[in-house]
């Protein structure tokens, strides 16, 4: 049985707010989960996923910050969180963190050894069995085409067969490929959720049979991503490219018209102190903060949209 019963939604992908020392900000975390909790649409949360900077948390981080949200939700929504990792005794003692902290799915990004060397076919299917000993759901994340760490549309179909992959966080950054890979995975098994996370091609891609969005930015702006598939879900055109007007500006002051890069996370952090969603920006170095350009297209884009603050 699935250990997450819904995924079909807006999943954000929670940014890790951090005091000015660099530690973890507990207090600011649980504030923060629960402000996403109350945004209509959201059906679950996603902890140590790139938006919450977990390249620059420690193993035991990456566990504290789940217990922290997980117990944080109780009783309200469930926990997702991202195992990310290079091999296979690694995942397995990663995912056993995870679950006892309290998550309920674990996400799955490749090795990012396979980004340098690439992989095989078998690869793969290893590296999702060794996590699934955790006993949870798993989310196959799919890297963006380009790389040497992407999914065919054969493999993603064989993972699609596997009992204990119950989504997809797709962001293959090329519509073909997109377009084939949902197809490989609905023909495989129609029953598992295909959520977009691509943040920077949010109308474009949730127009193609998805069944949500599981993107970081949903961290910052769940309520206009949640209005946006709500127009697209209802087949309203018009009103969904009135919704994704509002976006736009706020995704390219974050993205840059680009795709996340590590400076992103901070620009977004940036944007959601300014839209008083958390109190401070700070983000670990070596990434960097916004400058002062980069922080006034922030506030222009957010009193675009009506939600600036500060």
């Amino acid at each position: 049985m699935p250990t997450i019963q819904n995924y079909r939604g807006i999943i954000p992908a929670i940014a890790c707010p951090f005091t000015r020392d660099f530690r973890i900000d507990e207090a600011e975390l649980r504030r923060h989960a629960s402000w996403l909790a109350e945004q209509p649409g959201v059906v679950a949360v996603m902890t140590n996923g790139h938006t919450g900077e977990v390249f620059s948390l420690t193993a035991k981080e990456r566990a504290q910050v789940t217990r922290i949200v997980a117990s944080e939700l109780e009783g309200r929504l469930p926990v997702i969180s991202s195992i990310v990792c290079e091999g296979l005794l690694e995942a397995k003692e990663h995912a056993s963190m995870a679950r006892d902290a309290g998550a309920r799915a674990l996400d799955v990004m490749p090795p990012h050894h396979w980004l340098r060397f690439g992989f095989r076919a078998g690869h793969v299917t290893d590296y999702f069995e060794a996590i699934s000993e955790a006993g949870l759901d798993l989310v196959a994340h799919v890297y963006p085409a380009w790389t040497r760490a992407a999914y065919s549309s054969a493999t993603l179909a064989e993972l699609a067969k596997l009992p204990y992959v119950q989504a997809f966080k797709v962001g293959q950054r090329d519509m073909n490929k997109y377009a084939s890979d949902i197809k490989a995975i609905r023909e495989a098994d129609p029953s598992k959720s295909i959520l977009t996370c691509h943040d920077e091609y949010l109308l474009a891609t949730m127009v193609q049979g998805v069944d949500g969005a599981l993107v970081g930015f949903a961290t910052f702006i769940p309520s206009l991503i949640n209005d946006l598939w709500e127009a697209v879900k209802a087949g309203d055109l018009k009103k969904a490219m009135k919704v994704q007007a509002l976006i736009t500006p706020l995704k390219d002051a974050v993205y840059g018209g680009g795709e996340p890069t590590g400076e992103a996370h901070a620009r977004m952090k940036a944007g959601m102190y300014l839209a008083g969603v958390i109190k401070d920006p700070t983000a670990r170095p070596p990434t960097e903060a916004p400058s002062e350009a980069e922080m006034q297209a922030l506030r222009a884009a957010l009193d675009n949209a009506g939600l600036l603050q500060r």
